[in-house]
């Protein structure tokens, strides 16, 4: 059975799991209500693949069958397929009325796999029409690079269902890790720490925000904390934050930054503003 894959919204991570699928030979639709998105989205997939051209990671001809498999469209009622990828704002209301509209134009077989980083799977699956086929699919940036894939069993997720996504990324190439859902899945929990206590010795004047890259990455972290907010985008990371801060009745461990509460008032979100904790005015996205 040829498999279909929806991912709705195009920006950086749902073009990644778009870039992903299509290279793993899924037949992939991308779907964004605004078409410059979407137009932003084809440039930077273009991109991905002229470099990995130049690495000789793929052969023009690759290059050519990606885009045959991939379908660029703003109409919802074209995301029919057997399994839907949402990667759109990490407000619960919008992720369940995104599925609910789209169970109107698909059938009772369809999987709904939420990329959430921080909301409760079980809370979402409550509110939608087919709550045994929504699971949780948490992929990292850049998603079409990090191989780890949360593959997250709510309340009312079939066992079948969340094997079935599993699978499938394996199929991608990545290293799925099977969780039951709970407030910031494994990797959230944990990672809050390497924020949040990096964040903290900086408002205390123990050490600069670049130090604190420059050491952490001398100890064999790929990224510095503050390169890597700055990469996630300030508001998606410190919205994880409150999540998990409020999940866990405001436990002092997880208070969010007074340091980056600030960045997001003033919109300095990181690279896709071109200012979070670096400059960006002069790279391209």
């Amino acid at each position: 059975m040829t498999i279909t894959i929806c991912v709705c919204g195009a920006g950086t991570m749902g073009r990644g799991i778009a870039q992903v699928a299509a290279q793993s030979g899924f037949s992939t639709i991308l779907f964004d209500i605004n078409d410059s998105a979407l137009d932003h989205a084809r440039l930077i997939l273009e991109r991905n693949l002229d470099y990995l051209l130049e690495k000789g990671k793929i052969s023009v001809a690759e290059k050519s069958t990606f885009f045959e498999r991939l379908t660029f469209v703003t109409d919802l009622q074209e995301c029919t397929g057997e399994i839907i990828i949402e990667a759109i704002a990490e407000i619960e209301e919008a992720k369940v009325s995104l599925f609910n509209e789209l169970a109107k134009y698909n059938n009772e077989e369809v999987i709904f796999a939420t990329n959430t980083s921080s909301l409760s799977v079980s809370s979402i699956q409550g509110k939608i029409i087919f709550p045994q086929r929504v699971v949780g699919m948490h992929f990292f940036n850049p998603a079409y690079i990090m191989k780890l894939v949360e593959v997250v069993k709510g309340n009312q997720t079939d066992d079948e269902i969340a094997k079935t996504i599993y699978e499938v990324c394996r199929q991608m190439g990545k290293v799925p890790v099977m969780c039951n859902d709970a407030p910031g899945f494994i990797v959230n929990r944990i990672a809050r720490h390497y924020y949040l206590e990096s964040l903290k010795i900086v408002e205390e004047g123990i050490v600069s925000y670049e130090d604190a890259d420059t050491i952490l990455e001398a100890t064999g972290f790929k990224m510095g904390p503050f390169k890597l907010m700055d990469l996630i985008g300030m508001d998606i990371n410190l919205s994880v934050s409150e999540s998990i801060y409020n999940a866990f009745e405001e436990a002092e461990r997880f208070k969010p930054s007074s340091i980056q509460i600030e960045k997001v008032k003033n919109g300095e979100l990181g690279k896709k503003t071109g200012k979070g904790f670096y400059n960006y005015s002069n790279q391209k996205t």
